[in-house]
């Protein structure tokens, strides 16, 4: 098996760079975290801010100039809906995007070796590789700025966390003085280095010679083994522990440190404090998405996306961070804060929903109250970031925001705390901290 090279590349003196733009987006056996709402549609398709979550990266990518193609890579079976929002964001971005499918999960290197041709076709000089369940206001711009003063090499935007959940991440020690990698560790178990990985890169061509140096080793590790499953499995690479850790402390691989906003989305109490970050943002970016408060209008606090094309009661109160679907209904005197309302969803009169997501074609009934607990990170704390809590905690429901599943029905005078329900469900009463299956 020969070592795969890169092809040289033009020397374009000070012209623009030809950049792609690699998002991973995963497939069904990720993204379990994010149940029940990942049964209805793909993770990174899951609306944040009343756009697909993929279409932040998307619009940031379609900004940085002379980006000639934008490439999703995954193990989703090509469906609908994907390849109607693949279709509807060529349009809008006037930029080609495809999807690449992964025969089974390749992890984060695998995936990219693997399609390592299509990647390099056209000759790019630089690509970045984004994970698709990460917020940001994705610095692309400086990455390639920073990448350019470093003598294009390998670079990774990083983040600082606070010492406790650094721990949960992958740790960057940093020269101070030039920026490199000196070590890398992914999730240690003692306290390695504040500086965290974004799960944002910028690589150039180079970084597949250090991909096919692991792929060799792999199948030489696995030639005992039975062939068809052995070559299966040297595939399976991570960019984390298998590329990054190997990288570091060559003058190959630097970390560019960014204070802007950065967040996991890992499960979907996240994707409530994501949805306030990327809100925040529109003030600067997409004024024409947020909701005013005008006359015979709802009563708006804070920010609020509300699509064209629900129907909302003027004597509602909306916000701050609330997202509201397509063709929503909300009733008199309906209260929502701090909540994601999904397509079709109808909240009867006077109903209250806080902290909480409500699933497609979802019916809350009049003087209900929908309720979840914030999994917002510490406000006083500038480094804080959001825990991946786990669902249970010494036995019990550990306290999150509410999710109901799509098509699911609450009835009149009824509270629901805590609770997680899933799809299809018509309830009868209230319920507490319970998983309702």
């Amino acid at each position: 098996m020969h070592l795969y090279r890169y092809p040289d590349l033009p020397q374009q003196g000070s012209k623009l760079k030809m950049l792609k733009a690699v998002i991973l987006i995963g497939g069904l056996q990720k993204g379990t975290r994010f149940r029940p709402l990942s049964f209805e549609v793909p993770k990174p398709l899951f609306p944040v801010a009343g756009v697909p979550m993929l279409q932040h990266h998307i619009e940031a990518c379609a900004k940085v100039p002379n980006m000639k193609e934008i490439l999703l890579v995954g193990f989703y079976q090509p469906n609908e809906a994907l390849s109607r929002f693949l279709s509807n964001a060529q349009q809008e971005f006037k930029i080609p995007i495809r999807y690449l499918q992964e025969y089974s999960a390749l992890s984060t290197a695998g995936g990219i070796y693997h399609f390592r041709d299509q990647i390099l076709s056209g000759g790019p000089e630089a690509f970045f590789i984004m994970n698709a369940d990460v917020c940001s206001e994705f610095p692309l711009l400086e990455m390639l700025e920073f990448q350019k003063e470093h003598g294009n090499t390998h670079v990774i935007l990083g983040t600082t966390a606070n010492r406790k959940q650094s721990m949960n991440y992958g740790c960057i020690v940093e020269n101070q003085d030039t920026n490199e990698v000196l070590h890398y560790v992914e999730k240690p178990s003692t306290f390695v280095s504040d500086i965290i990985n974004c799960g944002i890169y910028l690589f150039t061509p180079e970084i597949f010679e250090h991909i096919g140096l692991v792929f060799q080793k792999n199948q030489q590790d696995l030639l005992l083994e039975e062939q068809m499953n052995g070559w299966q499995r040297a595939e399976v690479i991570r960019l984390e522990q298998d590329i990054f850790t190997a990288l570091a402390g060559k003058e190959k691989l630097y970390v560019y440190k960014t204070d802007r906003f950065w967040s996991q989305i890992k499960s979907a109490g996240s994707a409530i404090y994501a949805s306030r970050l990327y809100l925040n943002q529109y003030h600067k970016t997409h004024p024409e998405r947020l909701a005013n408060n005008e006359e015979g209008r709802p009563t708006i606090r804070g920010n609020v996306y509300i699509h064209p094309t629900a129907n909302i009661d003027p004597t509602a109160v909306l916000g701050p961070n609330v997202s509201i679907g397509t063709g929503v209904t909300i009733g008199a005197g309906v209260r929502v804060r701090e909540s994601i309302i999904l397509h079709g969803a109808t909240l009867q009169d006077h109903s209250c929903v806080l902290n909480s997501i409500v699933g497609w074609d979802s019916t809350i009934g009049k003087w209900a109250r929908v309720e979840g607990t914030p999994s917002d990170p510490n406000p006083n704390d500038p480094y804080a970031k959001i825990d991946s809590e786990t669902l249970f905690r010494e036995g019990k429901l550990t306290p999150s925001i509410t999710i109901l599943g799509c098509n699911v029905n609450i009835p009149s005078e009824v509270i629901i705390l805590n609770a997680i329900v899933l799809p299809h469900k018509d309830l009868n009463r209230g319920f507490k901290n319970q998983i309702i299956l």
